[in-house]
């Protein structure tokens, strides 16, 4: 085993012939059946929202790039513990926060 790997040969627990050094291959993950898929959210409700109009920037920007986006809108989202969690936009934020492989939040 590489002195590298193993400096001190003197730990007694460690087996050298059962030590798995991962190889890239390995890390690598599977390669993905569609585009990459994002989830893009705001907080401020005001008509004239500033970070509304920033997400919605962004998707385009995302989509122009090959993503897949969802915006969420979050009017009639209640606040935490003030319903419960059958709250159909409850419901709405937990499937899109699923399906996505990331988020975008403004």
């Amino acid at each position: 085993m590489s002195e590298l790997l193993f400096p001190d040969a003197s730990f007694p627990a460690l087996r050298s012939e059962l030590f798995d050094v991962p190889t890239q291959d390995r890390l690598s993950p599977a390669p993905s059946q569609h585009r990459p898929r994002f989830l893009m959210l705001y907080g401020s409700l005001r008509e004239r929202s500033y970070s509304r109009l920033l997400t919605f920037e962004a998707a385009r920007l995302l989509e122009a790039m090959g993503a897949e986006v969802r915006i969420f809108n979050p009017s009639g989202l209640p606040l935490p513990d003030d319903a419960p969690d059958t709250h159909p936009k409850v419901q709405e934020l937990r499937e899109l926060a699923a399906w996505s492989e990331g988020m975008v939040w403004t």
